[in-house]
């Protein structure tokens, strides 16, 4: 999976705009290569969690053949899926998460369900 440097910027700003709190929103894949960043507003405003509040249009961008990935930032630990990210994946489990970590200027892509996480290779873009 491949997402390109200016899209990688817009994840590293918009989590930076919301630090302390945990920014989230969607990625938009084709072929594995990401053509967008769809921003949400993450309803509990909160440092340890989120709650993904984007526009529902976008679930159906899936119809269109596009494949979504759920950004989420940690705004101060690695990149790393949490438990409370495990047991909170829900109808998302076994899809592919991106997390960045802001402190540690480190994007990471995960596989996750409640019992585990599966890191995903990740490769930079042009």
């Amino acid at each position: 999976m491949v997402v390109p440097d200016a899209i990688r910027s817009e994840l590293r700003a918009h989590a930076a705009e919301e630090a302390p709190n945990e920014c989230c929103g969607v990625l938009v894949f084709r072929d594995g290569v990401a053509e967008r960043y769809v921003r949400g507003r993450n309803r509990l405003a909160s440092p340890y969690r989120y709650e993904l509040d984007v526009d529902p249009e976008v679930w159906f961008l899936e119809d269109e053949g596009y494949e979504l990935a759920v950004f989420h930032s940690h705004p101060a630990t690695e990149p790393r899926p949490s438990r409370t990210d495990r047991e909170l994946s829900g109808l998302w489990a076994g899809k592919v998460f991106l997390i960045y970590g802001l402190a540690y200027d480190d994007l990471r892509a995960w596989r996750i369900t409640r019992d585990a996480a599966e890191e995903l290779p990740l490769n930079p873009g042009v």
